[in-house]
């Protein structure tokens, strides 16, 4: 892509005030460029965008966790704002009894009372056996689908329990009818290790990812409550170059067809108690509960007694959806046809001048923020 060097007003129009279209103006502002950021949303900071009810700073737009191994876009968020020290540690609830997630000793002795690695690994080894055997005997050589898939990396007990409901729900769609690359893996630690990620750093912004937008767009201008297709030819005519973050289908009117997604709809509902759950996250992996987790917002930045001084908890209950026009894109259906339909509008995009497209919407990729903070650092900036 060639950037334009004109007279215009602003360098870059950048569309969207989430995560990669602000820390891309921060990073143009570095470098001298003039920007101006615009978001149809009313407030900053797309899906990271968090709202302050009694105290307690709510994540509207679902989790939000910030981790990475990469020392550097730690050390730049953190220059930033100072993070805290959340671990996410989520516990899963089917039927009532709860499980340790991700998959560890601690799960496989709630499952199975096993209480050594040993005893862990050969209950797993032995139930995957069973699921191979099964297989065989009906001539299947490979995994057609996610059940059998997933099956055969982790075997029967805790794919029913705590995979498949839980992945129906998700997707909207019985586990046989979905492809078996969405499970790829699944990890597995024979240690007594509740901390879901393996990345060397993580934490939430205290006070919130507000202060990280706000310090991201310092000094910057922006708008909001603007939509730039509906005012397309105007914002376009004020900056030599775009930064365009969202859907990237519609930036082509749709011209080869629509991209699919899977939406999510919030219940979020203020409780006259200090503890709910006691944890931030708690998957409902039994497909007769109709959402997949709720989530106690105070559990990421209270920690201990501190929970407690503050009288009230919210919490948000999460319901997967089908997407459709209005609704909020959040996840990409990486299937074939819609790979297949990304990559002709990927070719468009790449043949564009003065456009840059980033975020998991412009890309059609599933992103966790840290590399999206990443790829900004290490963008070349004219």
């Amino acid at each position: 892509m060639a950037i334009c060097k004109g007279k215009k007003q602003y360098d870059y129009l950048i569309v969207g005030a989430g995560l990669y279209g602000s820390t891309f103006a921060f990073f143009a502002r570095q470098r001298g460029k003039k920007c101006i950021v615009i978001d149809k949303r009313n407030h900053l900071g797309g899906n990271l965008f968090c709202e302050n009810i009694e105290g307690i700073n709510v994540h509207k737009y679902g989790a939000h966790i910030f981790h990475t191994s990469n020392k550097s876009v730690w050390q730049f968020v953190n220059s930033l704002v100072e993070f805290n020290r959340y671990t996410n540690s989520p516990v899963a609830n089917y039927r009532g009894k709860l499980y340790n997630l991700p998959f560890n000793m601690n799960t496989f002795y709630q499952m199975w009372g096993v209480t050594t690695p040993e005893e862990a690994a050969k209950r797993i080894e032995e139930e995957k056996d069973s699921v191979r055997k099964s297989l065989a005997a009906a001539n299947i050589s490979e995994p057609r689908n996610l059940e059998e898939q997933a099956m055969m990396l982790i075997g029967h007990d805790i794919y029913e329990k705590l995979i498949k409901g839980y992945t129906e729900k998700q997707w909207g769609r019985k586990c046989t009818e979905l492809p078996p690359f969405i499970i790829k893996r699944l990890p597995v630690r024979f240690t007594f290790d509740n901390n879901y990620f393996n990345d060397l750093y993580q934490g939430i912004p205290i006070g919130g990812y507000n202060g990280l937008i706000n310090e991201l767009l310092n000094g910057i201008e922006t708008r909001t409550s603007t939509d730039f297709f509906a005012n397309r030819h105007e914002l376009e005519s004020l900056a030599d170059n775009i930064v365009f973050t969202g859907r990237l289908d519609e930036y082509y009117d749709y011209c080869y067809g629509h991209l699919d997604y899977r939406s999510l709809r919030f219940e979020h509902e203020t409780l006259c108690r200090p503890n709910h759950q006691g944890n931030a996250v708690v998957n409902y992996t039994d497909a007769t509960v109709p959402y997949t987790r709720i989530i106690e917002h105070k559990h990421f930045e209270m920690f201990g007694n501190a929970v407690y001084e503050c009288p009230k908890t919210v919490i948000s209950r999460e319901y997967p959806t089908e997407w459709k026009e209005g609704f909020e894109p959040y996840y990409p259906i990486n299937d074939n046809r819609n790979n297949a339909l990304a990559e002709q509008y990927s070719k468009l995009a790449a043949n564009e001048r003065n456009v840059i497209f980033g975020g998991r919407l412009a890309e059609y990729k599933y992103y966790d923020m840290a590399p999206i903070v990443e790829k900004v650092m290490n963008t070349d900036i004219p």
